[in-house]
């Protein structure tokens, strides 16, 4: 299951970037995320780090462990997670656009147990369709977040 949405933000990619990078406070400006914390911490960029997220997911609180598998300053990040029979793979990428840029986030879900292929088949319509949303919400958010700092610096 592939999932990929994007928004317009009329910011830099610095200031995108301060936001989506800022992983240890994405709960403060996401509203579907519960609780964070760090559980390893790079000693300098993002890569390698850890965390635990509790967000609030098809009406239940979901708790996942994520971490940085790449990442490129100002550019993008990626992500993975593994739960319930599946491997989880999100990015983050921020493409500039004359007075504006665009903020894609991809999402895919990888199911490896034969009971997660299972639901994967019978939900899988269901499950896109709620991942669009979830991911359109943080996008949103984030918007929202990225031109708060941004009005707050002019």
């Amino acid at each position: 299951m592939k999932v990929q949405e994007a928004i317009a933000i009329p910011a830099t990619k610095e200031q995108i970037w301060r936001v989506i990078s800022d992983i240890r406070h994405a709960h403060e400006h996401i509203s579907a995320i519960k609780r964070l914390v760090i559980i390893e911490q790079p000693k300098e960029g993002l890569k390698g780090l850890k965390w635990q997220e509790t967000r609030s997911m098809f009406g239940k609180d979901a708790t996942e462990v994520m971490w940085i598998t790449e990442a490129k300053t100002n550019e993008f990040y990626t992500t993975q997670a593994q739960s319930h029979g599946c491997d989880y793979f999100s990015e983050m990428r921020i493409i500039s656009r004359s007075s504006q840029c665009q903020l894609i986030m991809s999402f895919e879900g990888v199911a490896n147990s034969w009971f997660a292929k299972l639901m994967n088949v019978l939900m899988a319509k269901v499950m896109n369709q709620q991942l669009r949303k979830t991911i359109q919400a943080d996008l949103t958010d984030i918007k929202q977040a990225v031109l708060a700092i941004s009005h707050i610096n002019k």
